[in-house]
This record gives structure tokens, sequence and C-alpha cells, in this order.
């Protein structure tokens, strides 16, 4: 196995040196010390042990001896670190972080890695600690966290050997995220690698076909979810949860075909899903439903009791049980049921809202308000306003009743205050009581019996089954027509409509007598009154009744210990992890061993039994379940739930059960409040050991803020923080982001995380100062030698100014792990990262700054040299230039729809669809709240019908003004009247609008005349010219070098994004109307960045539209302006913007690269983050790299010598890889390029890939060339024998243009 992380074996046998260190110092007492020893066999035994083989190694089967071995280590570890007062060297709590993410003792891991990142400045080129680190986020439900660590392992080391592990988990949390183009990326990208994965292939194909159906693709997912049935030998429980899945698709979804058969459909999925796996309650529950929607009540209400039976308690299955009750007119046994279903969920808006209608048929309208008003508390609650208006009705009905008569009246009910008295029924509490037991004592013992990321029981789509409304009219498409009638009319459901009453029938009977009546409960206080006084029978009697209500109260206090905590207790948990998981840490601290989730958590039904005879899992299964069972009050969980779908199931994101290690869901009720950095307790004992968590841990410190870092995120104290002026001197300075100033370091770390330890502070143990710097070996300790493992990035004294001999004589004998990776920044940086907020904040009110604005007269303006100098200008975010069409007399008619039309009519154009909104505000769909994420669906069509349809939109909107002057023929009344609407529209349903957007002008034959027009330009905004990096590439880049046009109507929206690869962008409006713009500098896209994650947005690939307020509650200023036609509007790179058309209007729009330092660095930033995130970068930046190098003269020294340094780097990685190939005994074959031939992209992780393509043999007798980067040949094809290497340039001509790009003499010295 290639290594990943700092040489366990080297430090294991530094440890035996210094045991024999400490052993000559030993005092008698201390003999008891003297066992903790590790032997020569033990130590080498421990160096293959790390993060990576968490998931795959069992402690618990056949792996006693490596669990003994694991714990004897840690009790050794600590001793040490204890005996030397924490100044041991870094790499020993890396080595505990690993043992104990090993021995699944997450808080202790948690500590040790969090030591060993405030103690190592270049922590980031230890993979294996970015991945243990990794685990332990995701074990806690820190996805934003987790996401970051994984995504770091694969930047410095693409070629990681658990690299498929980690795509599946980061195509789970994506899913999570609602980030859905994201995970199935990350999910395909896990299917083509041949290493070993804690799932299978089939596995990880049923959460591609569920992210389908997710997003409401659901002709994909059925055809995705069919084609995984005809897998040979697929797994029993795998093809019960696919047709499981298949089932309910069929009963939820219109687009599948007629009810009647849809149904027949759903009924037979459920019962073949059975046959494979007859004990998944879940199946029976949505058969039951299925049954229900039909009217087979029996059925139905055999399959809810089998359901229950099977699985544990589900809200959602006493909700129905409810439902049908209701419609038999048994309001009693309707009332339990649904006070069952409240008390296992109390956010359970249906069964709330059903139980409101309830009481409302019973005429107690009192109670039917208390449950609507908690209705509308639930998370889940998609109808509010509909409630908020019912209670109101329910309310002035009360007013007007006269007084005493409510009193006066028989209740049909107990009131909600009693019925909530009333237990859950016997035989489910016994059940549960019994598994509760049982499983506890089994974990105890065999806590990695479970699986690792399970398929379990919960109908994966649907996140919250029965949303049962209050009118008929409202009912989800989802319910059943039952229900639609008792909705509507709840007291007119008659019993000859069902075949006579359910009680008459066997199986409602049943459940009928699982309740512990009011009548029971009053015969036990009976009993217990007159215990002196029974007879045999009265006493078995008793003795029944108490056990019953034992084990309900058990239940009871069971649920109220993961339910209490209201939701305004607890913080965002996006604060940072450091609060929240070191609160986490002391809340398990004080539990004994790890809990378990609630015993009606969905992973623990057999259905998961399947995966642990193949899916290695570290213990304590804490699977990422998101049911309403295992949430605290309100449905709240540490992770954000996926989009409610279909009816709504409870069920968060099922498809994301139980991972390797199983996430810890009870953690939400600990975390801190992140805005008092002394609300933790700085004797959080993580530890068993008291001063060995104090060393972990250290003591808090009285000052807030001074230097805590924040682990993954923002800034490491070991950067160097350096300004743009030494970019002369170092080329790490310009092109690393990670380089806050220490102002902007003070401003993120105000709150400061006693477990966090910090370079920076110095730490107090028993009242003496602790240092936690790099120097911390001080005592008698021999510093451990610290051997540079193959899995640690070397660096290469090779400078710019080396030759290309020297380049290539260093490169030799660094073999195949040298440079793997093809990153263009340097080894010594870290990966990049999002800048922090500028510091010190702007005042409010420099927030709306004017925007720059030039106004030409004359064609001498337009050419006039300090234009240039202006625009390129860093300090200018973005340039008006204001009257350019008619100083250069352009003919702006040329690209008029008019003109279009005639030139070419069947031109395609992509169409968004997106709603009519404000230009500064952003509304949910509903128009209840403002939001980020902004919606618009693709589709295409031609500019002939493009323009049909801008031109009805006008004659629209004339017709309408029109109306309205008939209507309003006083001024005022309309003024006042269009207000009115303007107010109503915004909170009221949008209209739809159309935008014809990335229309294609590169074809200079079809649009030769429009093209030709441009060239009139000044030379730094026109689409080619010298100047322009862009025109450098030797190729096409689509809407980059190539003109596109856009063709609006108002309200048509571009939102908010940088330019690709952060290119500055040149965009003129051709009219008639205007164009308004939002406009942030580049120096704040971290902070947008921050929002879009806050707001689960993928800040590259998301479709978003800031919330001013949000902007200018951060101290961000906006540039907000009109763009009028004729007007050239210049973006300058990095810059953030958004637009919003006023009018009806067209648009043409291209990119440009200035030859600036400035442009090339954030190009290059821009390429490392696209890499980072798994985003294929549209502009090919080694490509154009070498094209530059080629084709220009370079006099600027920062320019020169990143360009340089970026050829040193690709220099070295082609050598070093062509050396291993050829040591490998691989061939390469020379194939050349061809004139125009674009850059290459790698077909599965679209990285670029240079000089070297890895062709699978059939795509290379094909002649399709189909690309691969090197990892991923690997991933595919571990020795490379089904991939050809083609060698594209020659190495001497690579060394000629390297060693011929020299500094070029400035023009003001050479005159």
């Amino acid at each position: 196995m290639k290594s990943c992380g700092v040489s366990l074996a080297t430090a294991a046998t530094a440890f035996g040196d210094e045991e024999k260190k400490m052993a000559a110092g030993k005092e008698s007492g201390e003999s008891k010390e003297g066992s903790c020893s590790l032997t020569a066999e033990e130590r080498e035994a421990l160096g293959g042990l790390d993060s990576r083989l968490f998931g795959f190694v069992r402690l618990h089967e056949n792996g006693a001896r490596t669990k003994t071995l694991l714990d004897k280590a840690v009790r050794c570890y600590e001793s040490l670190i204890l005996k030397a007062e924490g100044k041991v060297e870094s790499d020993f709590f890396c080595q505990l972080g690993h043992f104990n993410l090993l021995l699944e003792d997450y808080p202790k891991a948690l500590s040790a890695y969090q030591k060993y990142y405030s103690l190592q400045t270049d922590y980031w080129k230890n993979a294996a600690f970015l991945y243990g680190l990794g685990l332990v986020y995701f074990y806690y439900n820190a996805f934003h966290w987790a996401i970051k660590a994984f995504q770091e392992v694969l930047y410095v080391d693409p070629s990681f050997c658990r690299a498929k592990e980690i795509h599946l988990r980061l195509g789970l949390m994506f899913k999570v995220n609602t980030d859905y183009e994201s995970s199935l990326k990350h999910f395909q990208l896990a299917l083509i690698d041949c290493n070993p994965c804690t799932l299978s292939s089939v596995e990880i194909q049923f959460h591609i076909a569920h992210l389908y159906e997710t997003q409401r693709k659901y002709h994909s997912a059925k055809e995705a979810y069919e084609q995984l049935l005809q897998t040979e030998n697929l797994p029993a429980q795998v093809k019960a949860i696919v047709l499981q899945q298949l089932g309910w698709m069929h009963h939820n979804v219109d687009l599948l075909g007629d009810k009647a058969t849809k149904e027949s459909y759903a009924i037979q999925y459920l019962q073949k899903s059975l046959e494979a796996d007859p004990n998944s309650g879940q199946s029976w529950y949505f058969l039951g439903r299925c049954y229900s929607s039909i009217g087979k009540v029996q059925d139905a209400f055999i399959s809810y009791r089998q359901s229950i039976d099977k699985s544990e308690a589900s809200a959602d299955t006493w909700c129905s049980i409810g439902v049908l009750y209701q419609q038999q007119n048994q309001p009693m046994d309707a009332l339990q049921a649904y006070i069952c279903a409240v008390q296992l969920d109390h956010g359970h808006a249906a069964a709330w809202m059903d139980l409101g209608t309830l009481y409302e048929s019973c005429n107690q309208p009192q109670d039917a308000i208390k449950c609507y008003i908690n209705a509308t508390r639930s998370k889940s609650c998609n109808n509010t306003s509909t409630l908020a208006g019912r209670i109101k009705f329910l309310q002035a009905q009360l007013c007007n009743l006269p007084q005493g008569s409510l009193q006066n009246k028989t209740k049909l009910l107990p009131s909600i205050e009693e019925a909530w008295s009333l237990p859950i029924p016997a035989e489910l509490t016994s059940r549960q009581g019994a598994m509760n037991t049982a499983q506890q004592a089994y974990k105890g013992h065999h806590p990695n019996t479970e699986p690792v990321l399970g398929l379990s029981q919960i109908p994966l789509s649907q996140q919250s089954l029965p949303v049962h409304m209050i009118t008929s009219s409202q009912v989800d498409g989802s319910s059943s027509p039952a229900k639609k009638k008792r909705t509507s009319s709840p007291t007119k459901n008659s019993s000859e409509n069902w075949n006579r009453t359910v009680s008459h029938t066997p199986v409602p009977q049943q459940v009928h007598s699982l309740y512990l009546t009011p009548q029971k409960l009053q015969h036990l206080e009976q009993l217990r009154a007159n215990r002196d006084n029974l007879n045999a029978t009265q006493k078995l009697m008793l003795e029944q009744l108490e056990n019953q209500f034992v084990l309900i109260q058990g239940l009871h206090k069971g649920q109220n210990s993961h339910l209490a905590g209201s939701h305004d207790e607890q913080p965002p948990f996006h604060t940072g992890p450091a609060q929240c998981l070191q609160a986490a840490s002391t809340a398990i601290q004080k539990q004994t061993g790890h809990q378990t989730l609630p015993s009606n958590s969905v992973t623990q039904g057999a259905a998961l039994n399947h995966l642990s005879s193949h899916i290695a899992t570290s213990g304590g299964q804490q699977g990422i379940t998101f049911t309403k069972e295992s949430k605290p009050s309100g449905n709240r969980s540490l992770v954000p739930e996926t989009s409610r779908q279909f009816g709504d199931t409870p069920n968060g994101c099922a498809g994301v059960k139980g991972l390797s290690n199983h996430v810890q869901q009870l953690m939400a009720e600990p975390v801190c409040n992140p805005n008092h950095g002394d609300s933790l307790s700085p004797n959080v004992q993580i530890s068993d050991n008291p001063q060995m968590s104090a060393l972990l841990i250290g003591k808090a410190s009285d000052s807030e803020g001074t230097g805590a870092c924040d682990k993954v995120n923002n800034f490491h104290p070991s950067v160097d923080t350096k300004n743009n002026n030494s970019v002369a001197s170092s080329p790490s300075s310009v092109i690393s982001t990670a380089t806050p100033s220490p102002k902007s370091i003070e401003q993120t770390t105000t709150h400061i995380v006693p477990s966090l330890n910090s370079p920076h502070r110095s730490n107090t143990l028993n009242g003496e100062g602790l240092e936690n710097s790099q120097s911390s070996v001080k005592t008698d300790l021999p510093i451990i030698s610290q051997k540079p493992g193959p899995h640690v990035i070397p660096s290469m004294s090779v400078s710019i100014y080396s030759s290309s001999s020297e380049v290539l004589k260093a490169c030799r004998n660094l073999g195949k792990n040298g440079l793997s990776n093809s990153h263009i920044l340097l080894d010594k940086c870290p990966p990049p990262r999002p800048p922090t907020s500028p510091y010190p904040p702007l005042p409010k009110d420099k927030l709306n700054p004017p925007t720059p604005s030039i106004y030409l007269e004359n064609k001498r303006d337009a050419f006039f040299p300090p234009l240039h100098q202006f625009c390129t200008n860093p300090k200018n975010p973005v340039t008006v230039i204001r009257g350019l069409a008619g100083a250069l007399k352009l003919d702006l008619g040329l690209f008029s729809t008019k003109t279009l039309v005639e030139a070419n009519n069947e031109h395609t154009v992509e169409v968004r669809t997106q709603l009519l909104q404000p230009a500064d505000e952003n509304w949910d769909p509903t128009g209840t709240k403002k939001i980020w994420r902004c919606e618009s669906n693709r589709s295409h069509t031609t500019i002939a019908k493009y323009a049909q349809y801008q031109a009805s939109s006008f004659q629209e909107s004339l017709r309408e003004e029109n109306e309205k002057r008939m209507q309003h023929k006083d001024y005022s009344d309309t003024e006042s009247v269009s207000s009115d609407s303007s107010g109503r529209r915004r909170k009221g349903p949008f209209k739809t609008i159309k935008f014809g957007t990335n229309i294609d002008l590169s074809d200079d034959k079809k649009w030769k005349l429009q093209l030709h027009e441009l060239t009139k330009l000044p030379a730094f905004v026109r689409v080619v010219s010298a100047g322009n990096l862009l025109s450098h590439l030797g190729h096409t880049v689509l809407g980059m070098n190539t003109v596109q046009l856009y063709m609006k109507v108002p309200g048509s929206r571009t939102p908010g994004h940088q330019e690709n690869n952060n290119f500055c962008s040149v965009n003129i409006n051709i009219g008639p109307g205007d164009c308004e713009w939002f406009v942030v500098p580049e120096d704040y896209w971290g902070v947008l960045n921050d929002f879009c994650e806050k707001n689960n947005l993928n800040f590259l690939m998301s479709s978003w539209w800031p919330n001013l307020e949000d902007l200018y509650e951060a101290n961000v200023p906006v540039y907000r302006f009109i763009q009028r036609p004729g007007d050239l509007v210049w973006i300058n790179a990095g810059t953030v913007h958004w637009v919003q058309a006023v009018g009806w209007c067209n648009n043409i729009a291209w990119n440009v690269g200035p030859l600036t330092a400035c442009q090339y660095k954030l190009a290059v930033e821009r390429y490392e983050w696209n890499k980072l995130q798994s985003v294929k970068s549209v502009v090919p930046m080694v490509h154009l790299s070498w094209n530059m190098a080629r084709n220009i003269k370079v006099s600027d020294p920062k320019l020169f010598e990143m360009i340089k340094y970026c050829l040193l780097k690709i220099l070295k990685q082609c050598q070093t890889l062509r050396e291993a190939l050829i040591t490998a005994g691989k061939e390469v074959i020379w194939h050349g390029r061809t004139n125009d031939e674009p850059a290459h992209y790698c077909s599965i992780c679209e990285v670029e890939v240079f000089d070297l393509l890895f062709v699978t043999n059939e795509s290379n007798s094909q002649k399709t060339y189909i690309v691969h980067c090197q990892d991923c040949a690997r991933k595919t094809s571990g020795t490379l024998d089904n991939f050809v290497v083609l060698e594209q340039y020659k190495m001497e001509d690579l060394i000629q243009v390297y060693d011929q790009f020299t500094l070029a003499p400035s023009l003001s010295s050479s005159s």
C-alpha cells in the first residue's frame, strides 16, 4: 500500500529510544508504568497502522490482537506525552489520533489531531492526517469541515489510496447539502475506481439512481433502478430496497402513468421487495399507504401492523393508522394513534394537522387550535399560511360563542392535555424496550457488527410522507382519495362505504387492543389503592398493568432524552468546527461508551445486515440517519435536510445511511454558543486521564482570539504573511491565496476555543508555561528523526533561474511519487483557500461606492492609453465606458433582433426559464422569504422563435399598460394601485419569463458583418489581439475568446458569478432597453463563497442571487449602476457580478486577458481552486503558459517569475513522470499535436492533462483518444495494462522553450 502519512515506523522506533531514556530516570514508585513498553515487533506492527485502515481493519472479529496492541500503544503514547509534559514531536499526536480513530474513540482522536494541527505548520502535506481528521468530522456530522479536509487530501495527493472512499463520502455529503451536480460527479469518480471501498459498486449505483430521484429526474431514476435489477447476483437487500424505491415512486409520481396502473405497479414492486426482505418495516408501511389509497382498508391495517412488528416505531405509520381510524368514524382510536405519532416525533406536522381536524370534527375548537399551532411550529410544515388562517377562523368562532357554552358541552374526546398522558400502546413499548435493552447489550460486546453505509429501509427520496392538509384543495397529491374526502368533510364518512366499521374486522380490533386506555389507567389506580385486599386474579392484573406502565414511562424518558431542547438554544453550526465539536466531545465523555441512536433509528433494521459481510466498519454504528424520530425537538439535525419532495418523507436523506464512522446523531444539544469564547469549560476532559486532557486541549486563555486556528479552513500560522511587494523575490507570495494579513487574522479568530492550541499562544500546565511551537521538544528527549516518507510531498531546491539541464538533473531519482499531481502552486504553499474579508471593514456609508465611469466624446478618447490603464487597474473592479458606440460609430443595429433573424433565424438559443422579480430582491417561489438560490430551468430554441417571444412579450406589456390607463384615469389612483400590485407581486406567485442566453457568434462565415464591426474597438477590449492572453490559447473556448449574444426581456437574470478563471470581460448593451448591474470587488469573493455555503449553494456551479441585506450586514461594498444602449461594461479580473435586464434588449460579451501579473495570478489561483473543488477549468492554464512563453516577450518581473515558475513545475512533472513510466517498463509513444488542437482534459476527473496522455488501448485503436490523467488511469487499471501513453511534445522542445523564455528589458529601460 502506498504510504500517505507521517512514517509511523520511524516514530515508533524513536518511541523506543524515548522509552529507554525515560527508564533511566524512573523512580521506584513508577513500577506500574514499567509495563507500558512496546517491543520491537509491536513497534513494527504499529508502523503500518494509520487512518487509511479505518473501516478496513476489523477489531472485534479476528482483530482482537490488533485492538489490544492499539490500546497498549495509546496508553504508552499518553504516558510518554505526560512524562514529557507535552513537549514531544508533533508526529506523536498525529499517531495518537490515528490509533484512537482506529479504536473509534472519536473525542480522543479529535483532540490528538487538533494538537498535531496546532504544532505542525505544514500539516497539510500529511494526507493521512487530513483523511483521519475528515473521518472524525464526518462522524460528528460536521460535513462542512469534512468536505474541506477530504478535498485537501485529494488536492495534495490525487493518487491517495483511499481516494475512492473519499469520493464516496463526498458524494453522500454533497447529496445531503443538495449540491446534486457535485454529488453525482463524486459518485461517478468512486464508481470507476477499482480500489477497495466500504460500498460495493451496485450500492454506489443505487445511490446514483436515488440521486436522480431526489432531483425529480424520475425517468432517469426509474431507468437506473431497473438497470440495477438486471445485475447478476444482486444482493437480496439491495434488490429489496431498489424494488421499494420503484414501488414508492410509482405510488407518488404522476409522470409514471395513470393512477390505477401506477398503484398496481407500486403494489407489485413492494410485494417483490418484501419477498426479498420480509422484515422491511418501511416496505410494509409503503404497502399500507398504497392499499389505503385504493380503499383496501383491511389490507392497509394488516400492512401497518406488519410495519410496527418488523421495524422501529414510526410516527408516519401511527399517523397513517390514525387516518384510517378517522375515516372509519372511530375518533378515540384515531386520537390515540395521532398521539402516538406526535409523541414519537414532536415535530410531525402532518399528525398535528390531522389531530386538529379530528378535534374540529368533534366540535372541540380549543384543542384544534393548539394542534394547528404545534403544526405551524414544525419545520416540516409547508402550509403555514393556510393553518394561520384556520387558527384565526377558529379563534373568531370561539369569541362569538356564548360564555360558558363550551364548559357545559360534553366532550367527545379527551382534551389534548389529557390525551398526551395516554400511554403509547403496550405492545409497541414492550417491544421497543426489549429492542433497546438487547441492542445496547449487544453493542457493548459487538460494536462492529453493523454495516457502514447502509441502504436502509427508508424511502430514500421522499422526505416526509403523509402531508395531510386541512382543506381538500391543498391535499398532497400523494395522499389517498379517501383521505381527501376525510379532510374536506371529516364527519361524513359513512361506515357503509368501508364494508362496515373497522372495529368489526379482526386486524383493527387488534390495533385497538394495543392501547392502555384511560379506563385501564383508572383501573390501575384502583388496584394500587386496594393493593392489600386483592385476590390472586386482581394481583396478576395489577402486575401486568404496572409492568406495562413502567415500560411506557421508560420509553417516554428515552424520547425526552433525545427530543428535548428548544431550537432557540442551539447556535448555528456553521460558525466553525472547534466550538461545536469540542462541546460534542464533552457530551460524549459524559456518556458511558458510544451512545447508540434511539432504538427507532432506521439503521438498526435488519435491512442493513447484508452490508456487514463485506463492509468493514468501525464500531458503534451511528449511521447518518435523519429520521424524524432520531432528531431533537423540532426535527433538528446537525446536517441540513435534503429538499422535501412529493409527500415529504421523514427521512432527511436516506441516501447517507450509515457510513463507516457512523455520525453521532445525538450531538446537537451540547453545541456551545459560538458568540462566547468562554462558553466552553477549560476543564473539558476528552482523555480518560485529566492530565492528558489538559495537555491535549490546553487551558483556556483569558484573552479571546490571539491566534487560534480554525483547523481546515481560514489561515495557517506558518504561512508567510507577505504583501504583494515581495512578489519579485518569491513567486509563492504572488500565487498563494492562503495569506491573509495579520489584521484579517485577528478578525477571523475573535472567539478562541480551548481545544485549539495555536503556535501563537502559550498554554499553562499546573501554572507553568507550556510552549506549543514547532520547537516544543525541549527537555531531555531526543528529537525524533523525520525521514520523509514517500507520502510527504518532496521539495526541490531548484529555482526558476536554474537552467533546464539543472532542472532535469534534480528530477532524476525522484521516482514515481515525486510529482504525481500537477499543481501550479509551489510545493511549499498549502491548498488554496478563499480570502478572508478585508480589514478594517468599510464604514456603512462606504458600502454603495460610485461606479467608475468614463464618458467618451470621440474616437481619440477611446484609443487614449490611460483608458486601458484605468480599466486594468486592480483598484477598479468595474468600469463603465459610456457613449462608446457613438464615439466609434459602431453599428449596433447589426446585433438587433431583426438583423439576427434575417441573418440566421434557425441559429440555436439556450433558454433559461426564470421568475420575474425585483432586481434587488430574490424570493422563494411562494414569495414568503428572501433566499440566495436563483432557480432557472434550461431548454433550447431558435433565434426566430425567441425573437417572436421577445416581440410578443413587448406587445403584451403595452396591452397591460393600456388596460391600466383605461381602468384608472385618475393619476393618483393609478399610482397607488400599481404600488399595491407591486407589493403583492413580491409576495405572490411570480410571472415566468424566458431569457435567451449563450448564443454563439464564433462562426465568422455566418456572422462576418457583426464580427468585423467589433474590430473598430480599442485593442485592449477586442476579441482578438496580441495583448490578450486568450488569443494565445491556439484554439477556441466558446464565450471566452469568441463572442456570445444574449437576448432579454425585462427581468432576465445573469446570476452571481466570477468569470471563468477570473479573466476580465467586456459587455456591450445593444439596446433598446437598459440593464442593471451589481458588482462586488474580487477581495470579497471569499465572503460570498461563505454565504453560498451557508445557503447550501456551490459558489462555482450553483445559480445564486445575493441578498443585498446580507452583504451590507457583512460590510461588503456593492457597486450598482445602469448600463444603457451603447455602454461598454469592463469587468476586471476576479470581480463578482450579477445582472438583470430592466427593459427589452440584447447584449454581446466576451472575455479578455490583459498581459498583467494581477490577471495571471488570479487565473492561476482559480485554476488551483477549481482543482480543489473538482470543477473543470475552462482555460487550460498550463497549455496557455507554454504558449505565452513561446509567443510573448515579458518585461514585467512579477509576471515573468510566475510564468517561469509554472514552466519549471510542468517541466519537472513531465520529466519525472516520463522516467517513472520508462522505469516501470511502460512504452511512451510519440503522438504529436495538430494545428488548433485543443488542450486535453481527463475524461474522468476533468483536470488538464499536458504532454503525456493516458489513453485506453481500445480508444487508441479506434482513434477516439479518450484521455485520462495518470491518477485516473491507475485507479481504472493499477498496472496501466489497459492503457497506452501518448507523448505530444518532445522533451527537447520543452527544454528549448524553457531556456529561451527570459525577462525582456522594459520599454523605459531600453529607451
